[in-house]
């Protein structure tokens, strides 16, 4: 290998920034494959027992009355505001109508939270990545060895 295409093997390496990959995220039951990361995307799974397969989701399951399970439409309907008046209210009618507003800005806020998967995608989109850039170091470092054992 010439030194000429041993740098512009290593550049081209190097020009590859991991904000360019896409990323995509899967969950995969029983002993499913994950299926392979490539130069252009990287591939981040999350395993889920078999009995998982075709349940409604664990966050959907459960007590009806949970604020969580509530619907689109019921939650659109809690948000109008007719009626609501005075101090604590949220509205801008009456004295200290805008004090509510940041109470019930943090009860939405903890009802979404609660209501969130426990798949830590972020946490696994950054190892997918490590181990993506600790294989473009081990390439670039083997690109390296051959420029120098050339000379």
């Amino acid at each position: 290998m010439s030194f000429i295409a041993a740098a512009l093997l290593f550049a081209a390496a190097a020009q590859a920034a991991p904000d360019d990959v896409k990323i995509n995220q899967l969950i995969v039951y029983g002993n499913d494959a994950c299926p392979q990361s490539t130069p252009d995307e990287i591939i981040v799974c999350a395993r889920l027992d078999e009995e998982e397969r075709f349940r409604i989701p664990n966050q959907l399951r459960g007590n009806p009355a949970d604020p969580r399970n509530d619907s689109w439409a019921n939650r659109a309907i809690e948000l109008s505001y007719v009626g609501r008046e005075g101090i604590g209210s949220c509205s801008p009618v009456g004295p200290g109508g805008a004090s509510g507003c940041y109470a019930d800005l943090v009860r939405r806020a903890r009802a979404e939270r609660q209501g969130r998967d426990e798949i830590n995608w972020n946490r696994m989109i950054e190892e997918a990545r490590q181990e993506r850039l600790g294989r473009i170091d081990e390439e670039a470092e083997a690109v390296e060895r051959a420029i120098r054992d050339e000379r």
